[in-house]
C-alpha cells in the first residue's frame, strides 16, 4: 500500500474530536504527503510588501524543496520565481533579505532581470537562446501589505482570500509600515503540532504568563465557537465597526481561514508587559482611539497574525522536517516610526519572544511524547479546544479530498 492509500484508510477511521494517529505526526512518507497536498498546492504567506519596497528589493523562503526569491520589479510589481538557475540549477540568492540590480547567479554569472529573463550567459553558443530559459515564475500577489505565493502549476483561486481578508486589513495601512524585528526559531514538532498548539489557550494560564497579562483566555476568544454569544465581544465589535473597523468573526466555509477583532484584557492596548502601548506612533493616522483589541487572522497552513493599534506581529510557519518546524515572527511598526524615541526593541517583543520560546518546549515535548508506540489520545476538550479540532477537521477533510480525488485520477488513467 503506497503512502498516500494508507494515509487516506487511516483518516477514514480516524476518531470524531480527537488527534491523529501517531504516523501522521512521525512518519516521514506522511510528511512528504503533506508537502505535496498542502504546501504545494496552497497559497502560503510569505512576507511584507514593506520588506520588498523598492525595485530590486528581494526576500528568499524555503517551501519544502522549492527556494523561493520574491522580488520587486522596476515597474513596481511583486514577482517570485524559482530561486534555481536555468543553467545548473544553483540558488542564486542566498540572503533572507537583499537587493540587486538584477539576479546574478554566483556560480557561473548567469544574469537576469528582475523581470525573470536571462539576458547574460558567456560562451553558450551562437544558437543558444536566452528567451527560453529565463527564470521560472511562481504565483504571487498581495493583500492588505501581506505577500502571497503558491508553487503549484496552477494555482487556486485568490480572490475568495482576498475578498474576505481585505477589508480587516486595510483600515491598518499595513502598507506604510517597516518590519522593527525579526526572530526566527525552530520548533522541534511536526508542523501540525505546532498548529495544534496555537489553537489553543488551554496552556497558557502555567505557560504564559507574559501574554496573559493581556490576552484573555476566554475560550470564546481563543477558539472558533460562543464569540457571537459573548456580550462583551458583540458589544466591543459594534463599536469598533461604527468606527470603520470591520470586527466580527468570520470563517470561511472550507475552514481554511478566520477573521475577527477580539478584544485584549481590560484597560490592556497591546501585548507589553504592562498592556500599554509599545510604539507612541498609531499604524494608521486614520484609527484615533488607542484600543482597538487585536485582529486576529488564520489562513491554514502558514500564516497567524495580531494587528493591534501600535504595532503588528506575523507568524510564518514553514515544514523543515516531519518532526522540525521554522516559526518566523516580524514585528510592524509605522514606517516613520524611531527606534527609541517611538519604540523600544525589547519592550515591543518581549511577550512574543517569551511566548514563542515557551511554545517551543511545549512543542518539542508533545512531539517526543507522540513519537511513543504507546501513544493513545484522549478526545480534546469540547471547552478548551474546539479550535484544534476545528484544524484537525480542516486537515482531515481536505486530506481526504485530494487524496480521493488522485486515487480517482488514478482509476481512470490506468
Amino acid at each position: 500500500m503506497s503512502a498516500r492509500d494508507a494515509m487516506l484508510s487511516r483518516l477514514r477511521k480516524r476518531k470524531p474530536a480527537t488527534p491523529l494517529d501517531r504516523e501522521f505526526y512521525c512518519s516521514q512518507e506522511d510528511y512528504q504527503v503533506d508537502l505535496e497536498m498542502f504546501w504545494y498546492r496552497d497559497w502560503l504567506f510569505v512576507g511584507h510588501d514593506c520588506e520588498v519596497l523598492n525595485a530590486g528589493d528581494y526576500l528568499t523562503v524555503q517551501v519544502g524543496e522549492y527556494p523561493i526569491v520574491v522580488v520587486r520589479d522596476r515597474e513596481g510589481g511583486l514577482r517570485a520565481f524559482h530561486n534555481s538557475c536555468r543553467h545548473r540549477g544553483s540558488r542564486i540568492c542566498s540572503a533572507v533579505h537583499g537587493t540587486a540590480p538584477r539576479l546574478v547567479c554566483p556560480y557561473h554569472q548567469w544574469t537576469y532581470q528582475l523581470d525573470g529573463r536571462l539576458i547574460a550567459a558567456r560562451d553558450m553558443g551562437s544558437d543558444f537562446d536566452k528567451s527560453q530559459h529565463g527564470l521560472k515564475p511562481v504565483h504571487c500577489t498581495s493583500v492588505g501589505g501581506y505577500i502571497w505565493i503558491c508553487v503549484a502549476r496552477v494555482a487556486p483561486d485568490f480572490e475568495p482570500i482576498r475578498k474576505h481578508i481585505e477589508p480587516y486589513f486595510l483600515p491598518h495601512h499595513m502598507h506604510d509600515t517597516k518590519v522593527a524585528f525579526e526572530s526566527t526559531i525552530i520548533e522541534h514538532a511536526n508542523w501540525k503540532l505546532v498548529w495544534e498548539n496555537n489553537r489553543e489557550c488551554y496552556h497558557c494560564a502555567v505557560n504564559h504568563p507574559e501574554l496573559c497579562r493581556s490576552f484573555s483566555e476566554d475560550p470564546s476568544i481563543t477558539g472558533v465557537e460562543g464569540a457571537a454569544a459573548n456580550p462583551r465581544l458583540t458589544s466591543k465589535w459594534a463599536h469598533w465597526e461604527s468606527i470603520g473597523l470591520p470586527s466580527k468573526f468570520h470563517i470561511a466555509s472550507s475552514g481554511q481561514y478566520r477573521t475577527a477583532r477580539m478584544p485584549l484584557i481590560d484597560g490592556k492596548v497591546s501585548f507589553t508587559m504592562a498592556g500599554n502601548a509599545a510604539v507612541r506612533r498609531p499604524l494608521s493616522p486614520s484609527i484615533k482611539e488607542p484600543d482597538v483589541g487585536t485582529f486576529i487572522m488564520f489562513n491554514y497552513p502558514s500564516i497567524w497574525n495580531h494587528i493591534m493599534g501600535d504595532h503588528a506581529t506575523s507568524f510564518r510557519m514553514l515544514p523543515i522536517s516531519a518532526t522540525e518546524t521554522q516559526l518566523t515572527t516580524k514585528w510592524l511598526v509605522h514606517k516613520d516610526a524611531v527606534e527609541g524615541v517611538d519604540y523600544d526593541v525589547k519592550t515591543l517583543t518581549e511577550v512574543w519572544l517569551a511566548t514563542n520560546e515557551a511554545d517551543r518546549r511545549v512543542c518539542q515535548e508533545n512531539q517526543k511524547g507522540v513519537m511513543s508506540p504507546a501513544y493513545d489520545p484522549a478526545p480534546y476538550s469540547p471547552v478548551q479546544e474546539n479550535g484544534v479540532a476545528q484544524f484537525i477537521d480542516w486537515y482531515a477533510s481536505h486530506l481526504e479530498e485530494r487524496l480521493t480525488e488522485g486515487q480517482l485520477a488514478r482509476k481512470v488513467g490506468s
